[in-house]
């Protein structure tokens, strides 16, 4: 259920061709919103009639690409990825690419929305979409733990900058997310058991939650709250 009102507002929203990201997009188009999403694939935002393809792993092509969507006035930096290795197994190349994509690029495209932001002297938000596993360490899932504590950190820092030109920076932390992305890491029932035993709700996250929870923090009714972590976990936390 659509419940704020972006009548107006250019929203970009990355990865948004599957989970979090889409449902986020589209929720924020409910509230009518203009969408823009961004993705790897032209096919996955066929759903949105404003759509940018681009890899975000690539600064240049990244840069070029958010700039030609301005003006954007609210940003959300969805995108994401994972790869299952253990701490011996974990290579470079994995280590390199998880914080290009997950972390370097959220800076990359908030600096080119900001900029312009500042430039036309008017307030924004954006949200960075984290996760638990920045501050609870995960088996197999070193470099994407260590891309997201980045990105937790990059939002306080952000907060701290941006605040003074009235851009709000917040993060939105959730235990597992029931999407594709999510059933390759928790795809086995055992294995998926053992966290669902440590969340009191007794359940994962659905993406609507997350979605919902991304558009109250870009919304007026967040206008006070700046550079938080918003766990979304049922309570995983508190055990």
């Amino acid at each position: 259920m659509a419940t704020h009102d972006f009548l107006g507002k250019r929203i970009l929203v990355t990865g948004a061709g599957k989970g979090i990201g889409r449902e986020t997009a589209q929720w924020l188009a409910r509230c009518g919103a203009e969408v823009i999403a961004l993705g790897r694939n032209a096919s996955d935002l066929a759903y949105c009639q404003h759509m940018l393809v681009v890899d975000l792993a690539d600064v240049a092509a990244t840069q070029a690409a958010v700039a030609t969507m301005l003006p954007i006035d609210l940003l959300v930096n969805c995108a994401g990825v994972v790869e299952l290795e253990s701490f011996l197994q974990t290579s470079v190349q994995t280590f390199d690419h998880l914080m290009a994509v997950n972390a370097r690029a959220p800076m990359v495209v908030a600096q080119v929305v900001a900029r312009d932001l500042i430039a036309r002297a008017v307030p924004g938000a954006i949200v960075n979409v984290s996760s638990l596993a920045a501050a609870v360490g995960t088996r197999d899932h070193l470099a994407y733990c260590a891309s997201k504590a980045a990105l937790d950190a990059m939002t306080r820092v952000m907060a701290l900058e941006l605040g003074p030109h009235a851009i709000r920076v917040n993060s939105v932390n959730p235990v597992v997310t029931l999407t594709p992305m999510a059933e390759k890491a928790w795809g086995d029932p055992v294995k998926a058991a053992s966290m669902l035993s440590r969340i009191p709700l007794g359940r994962f996250v659905q993406p609507g939650e997350i979605a919902s929870t991304i558009a109250f923090l870009l919304s007026d009714d967040a206008a006070m709250i700046n550079g938080i972590t918003l766990t979304v976990d049922g309570g995983f936390s508190a055990g």
